[in-house]
């Protein structure tokens, strides 16, 4: 079965002032997209470490490129009912592996968990040293995205944004990334994702996560889905500042957005005639030494941005 170019059924609509056409603007992009029939092509497994005994049962690791080699969510816990990722069994605790293998650990009291699957690792303030990222929820006031980071021999939180506010309220990480071009890393969200989800965009600095944007009409997750990454972020349109990619409210659409000098731009939106489901896949599937992006959708077919 051949792959479709543009499929019949997958319409692109793009949201730029002044487009010629949807085809016109994706080219600009250098976008290609296409559509294989299930079974063509699967999604290519990541590489998996072993799991500690102590972890949650579906827990990923995080893999950093600095001081912190992985990290885990440990301590399955039922002490939260929400069961927003598929159960109701969430992590009560974080375990860094250091690079020259020194293992630190931090839990947390009872009134909170670690309602995530798999910490994210990054420097984001600079100093050569890896945080790691999760979300944090409060029983009683919702999720918050938590910041943690190593000093010495402990882990220490450096900063969490203020909780959702109630109970049952989730948020789910889009990833890491130079948004604004001001030459820091920023972290994006999805504040909500089933009930009308906010892009948020949050900053470190000095102790304290920093929102530089906002906008709503976004959605990263299904209820009860264990795939956390439904987004990507590259520098689709060549400006040298990283763009998100990540679907709409709905999840029938992917919305390819900038946020270039702290202001939003919608630079394309493709429509799918099903809701898009997995996590992506960003790898250069055609050899040509830029990276693609496919996603399956809930028909059983994958989509394939070629760049």
């Amino acid at each position: 079965m051949r792959s479709v170019v543009i499929a019949v059924g997958l319409q692109v609509a793009i949201g730029f002032a002044g487009a010629a056409c949807a085809g016109d603007r994706l080219a600009e992009l250098g976008i290609r997209v296409s559509t294989l029939s299930s079974g063509v092509a699967e999604l290519r497994p990541e590489p998996v470490l072993a799991r500690p005994p102590d972890a949650l049962p579906d827990a990923r690791p995080g893999q950093g490129a600095n001081d912190i080699a992985e990290a885990w969510l440990i301590g399955p816990s039922v002490r939260y009912d929400h069961g927003i990722l598929g159960d109701a069994i969430e992590a009560s605790g974080l375990r860094v592996v250091l690079r020259d293998g020194k293992v630190l650990e931090y839990g947390l009291d009872e009134d909170s968990v670690f309602e995530d699957l798999m910490p994210r690792i990054a420097d984001l303030d600079g100093d050569g040293r890896d945080e790691v990222i999760v979300v944090r929820t409060y029983l009683n006031a919702g999720a918050a995205l938590a910041v943690f980071g190593v000093t010495g021999d402990r882990v220490q939180i450096r900063a969490e944004t203020p909780p959702i506010g109630r109970p049952h309220r989730w948020l789910n990480p889009v990833g890491v990334g130079d948004f604004d071009g001001d030459g820091a890393q920023e972290i994006a969200y999805v504040e909500t994702p089933h009930i009308g989800g906010i892009l948020r965009i949050v900053s470190l600095r000095e102790g304290r996560l920093l929102e530089e944007a906002a906008e709503h009409g976004f959605s990263n997750h299904a209820i009860g889905s264990r795939a956390l990454g439904l987004s990507a972020i590259l520098d689709v349109d060549g400006d040298g500042r990283d763009d998100i990619l990540v679907p709409a409210n709905g999840r029938k659409s992917l919305r390819i957005v900038s946020f270039s000098d702290g202001t939003f731009r919608e630079l394309g939106a493709i429509a799918h005639p099903a809701a898009i489901v997995s996590d992506f896949e960003i790898a250069d599937r055609d050899g040509n030494g830029r990276v693609d992006v496919t996603y399956g959708l809930a028909d059983g077919s994958l989509v394939v941005l070629n760049r």
